[in-house]
């Protein structure tokens, strides 16, 4: 039974979750020949102020998104 655990830096919307869970369960059955239900998703979203990289709130960070996700559900979910 594959487990998959995916951490993003701020959030996505129920649909980009949901398409991100049916990527992920396709591609471990065409890969790796996995049965769809055994594949296990975890998706965390770590509030920027709550991650830090290199010294830095990523929330502080220049350049960093304020942007809420993109609702488009084919949309690819960028990391900061």
């Amino acid at each position: 039974m594959p487990f998959v655990d995916i951490r993003l830096a701020g959030s996505a919307t129920r649909e980009q979750k949901a398409a991100l869970v049916a990527d992920i369960t396709r591609s471990l059955v065409q890969r790796l020949g996995k049965p769809a239900a055994a594949v296990q998703v975890n998706i965390i979203e770590l509030s920027t102020e709550n991650y830090g990289a290199g010294g830095l709130l990523v929330a502080d960070r220049a350049g960093a998104s304020t942007l809420p996700p993109r609702e488009d559900a084919n949309a690819a979910v960028t990391p900061i």
